[in-house]
């Protein structure tokens, strides 16, 4: 469906209210959050899983802010909710805002409030309106890229007032199954290929560009942008790799901790995750360094001048690509379903190794991640075996086999099928 239906949704939340009730005993707080059960409907057109999660969270607290990277679809889905609506990076909007909010205050409307970070100083603001009517929930929708500034004014600002949403490109759960090495191949930003294919490799090296130029700078990461989209050159030949941030601190000329700051920029953006090592009490030497990946397969392709499928499928790294497909696919299913969990990977000195772990707090899951069509069970054995160490309770061999083999304990199956398991658990 054309994500160009979006501009009718707050048409039809304005005219729905539940068949039993009467539309004169709501406040017009309880009719917005009424209508938030038209939503499911919304969620099935435009096929993004994080509409849940965002009523229940409009339903909890009187903010919400929508957080990603640029260009993931942000402002498209928060215009779905609320017609009343300010973009924060115009001035003109600022102005505008700053001479209607005693009325918005007031207002049982929702309000959003688009890249919110461009304006550090209405954080003050939302809380002085929220704390003077803490049962109203349903407020307030920011979105926003992240950046240390908005970070650090919603922790210090907004703290439990607010709920904060990830919101990722386009997920292999969000799009047809024709499409699926499409999404590996080009990545999920909704201008960049998934949806036409010719907008491919131009628009991931603009993007990048224009992150490194303007956006990156701007959120106080004070390297030039020549040397950040080096960085992001090195980052993409690695990846997958174990992080050692003095190897590239000696090929790029600068000190390690200079270079893990960078890091930590590239991350706080959405584009690189660094992907912790698990701590188990065993008698093994462990690998204690994380391992990073960028998020989108499609900016890491670009960035190693890849055009097409068959370049792809020829490259020695091939299997480290899908590696992080996989991961990032099942983050980002999680995080979508909002499924607390955390993501891990496990490595010991003699070569024992399990590529995710999902600790889920009252179970540990294992995950080996193989890139062909045909797993031996040499290799689920083995990762039976590594599991068996860490008391992991559930074990899959993800492949790009057609048919699973799944029972109590894990198995073998495709990244389709594991992504069901996952909401199947919510």
């Amino acid at each position: 469906v054309p994500l160009c239906l979006c501009a009718f949704v707050p048409l039809c939340l304005c005219a729905f209210v539940p068949e039993n009730r009467s539309p004169f005993l709501l406040s017009h707080n309880q009719k917005f959050l009424a209508n938030l059960e038209l939503i499911p409907f919304l969620q099935e057109m435009l096929e993004r899983t994080i509409y849940a999660i965002i009523i229940q969270r409009l339903r909890e607290y009187p903010a919400v802010a929508i957080l990603g990277p640029r260009q993931c679809g942000k402002t498209t889905i928060a215009k779905t909710f609320a017609s009343t609506y300010f973009d924060l990076e115009q001035e003109v909007d600022q102005v505008r805002l700053d001479i209607v909010w005693e009325s918005i205050t007031q207002s049982a409307e929702l309000t959003i409030l688009d890249e919110a970070q461009e304006a550090p100083e209405i954080f003050a603001r939302l809380r002085g309106a929220i704390d003077e009517d803490r049962k109203r929930n349903g407020r307030f929708l920011l979105s926003g890229s992240v950046s240390p500034s908005l970070t650090k004014q919603v922790s210090e600002s907004l703290a439990g007032r607010i709920a904060l949403v990830e919101l990722s490109p386009l997920a292999l759960s969000e799009i047809d199954k024709k499409h699926d090495e499409r999404l590996w191949m080009m990545g999920g930003y909704p201008d960049g290929g998934i949806l036409k294919p010719s907008a491919y490799g131009n628009w991931q090296r603009n993007y990048l560009e224009l992150l490194a130029q303007r956006d990156l700078p701007r959120w106080g990461l004070p390297a030039r942008p020549k040397v950040t989209l080096r960085l992001m050159k090195m980052l993409a030949a690695l990846h997958g790799n174990l992080w050692n941030a003095s190897q590239i601190a000696r090929s790029m000329g600068l000190d390690a901790k200079t270079i893990n700051s960078y890091l930590d920029f590239l991350e706080g953006a959405y584009l690189i995750r660094r992907l912790p090592p698990y701590f188990a009490n065993i008698r093994k030497r462990l690998v204690k360094s994380p391992k990073t990946y960028w998020r989108d397969s499609g900016l890491l392709h670009a960035l190693l001048n890849i055009n097409t499928r068959e370049q792809l499928h020829n490259q020695p790294w091939v299997g480290a690509s899908w590696e992080g497909f996989v991961i990032e696919q099942i983050a980002r299913e999680l995080n979508a379903l909002g499924i607390a969990h955390d993501l891990y990977h496990f490595r010991t000195s003699d070569r024992y190794e399990i590529d995710l772990l999902i600790d889920f707090g009252d179970q540990l899951w294992s995950l080996e991640i193989k890139l062909t069509t045909n797993p031996s069970l040499h290799d689920y054995k083995r990762l039976c075996k590594t599991s068996d160490l860490i008391g992991a309770r559930k074990r899959f061999l993800i492949s790009k086999a057609s048919k699973p083999s799944i029972s109590k304990e894990g198995g073998l199956c495709a990244l389709r099928d594991f992504l069901k398991l996952c909401r199947e658990k919510r």
